[in-house]
C-alpha cells in the first residue's frame, strides 16, 4: 500500500533545491525506502515535500518503495532495516545503505539525503 503522506506537495519550491534535485536525478541506481504511517504527525509534515523532490528529479516509481507502518510502528522491513522512528528514508545502491534519514534533522529529508548521497558517491 502506498503511503498517502508521500504524495507530492503541490507548492513545493522546486526551484529553491536545484542541486538537491540534480543529485537525485543524476543516479539512476539508487533505491529509496521510505517508512512511515499517514496517521504520523512528522510524516505528514515532511514525506509531502520528499515526495515532491522524487518527482521533480523524475525518480520512477519502481525505485520509491512504501513501507506504511501502524501505530506500534511495526510493518515490513522494520527489523530487517532496523526501523525504531519514523518517517525514515533508506536509500541503497547494489542493495547497499549508502544513506539513511531518520525522524528529523535541521533540513528537509531530500536536501539531507541529497548531501549523503553526494559524499558518500563522491568520485
Amino acid at each position: 500500500m502506498a503511503l498517502a503522506t508521500l504524495e507530492p506537495n503541490p507548492v513545493w519550491a522546486e526551484g529553491a533545491h536545484e542541486e538537491t534535485i540534480e543529485t537525485l536525478a543524476a543516479r539512476d541506481d539508487l533505491v529509496y525506502r521510505v517508512w512511515g504511517g499517514d496517521w504520523c504527525t512528522d510524516c505528514r509534515a515532511q514525506l509531502p515535500d520528499f515526495g515532491a523532490a522524487l518527482e521533480a528529479a523524475e525518480v520512477p516509481d519502481e525505485r520509491i518503495h512504501h513501507h506504511e507502518l501502524d501505530q506500534h510502528k511495526q510493518g515490513p522491513g522494520v527489523e530487517e532495516y532496523d526501523i525504531e522512528f519514523i518517517p525514515t528514508v533508506v536509500v541503497e545502491q547494489d542493495s547497499e545503505e549508502i544513506a539513511r534519514f531518520v525522524e528529523t534533522e535541521p533540513v528537509p529529508i531530500a536536501v539531507y539525503l541529497a548531501e549523503e548521497i553526494r559524499e558518500t558517491l563522491a568520485d
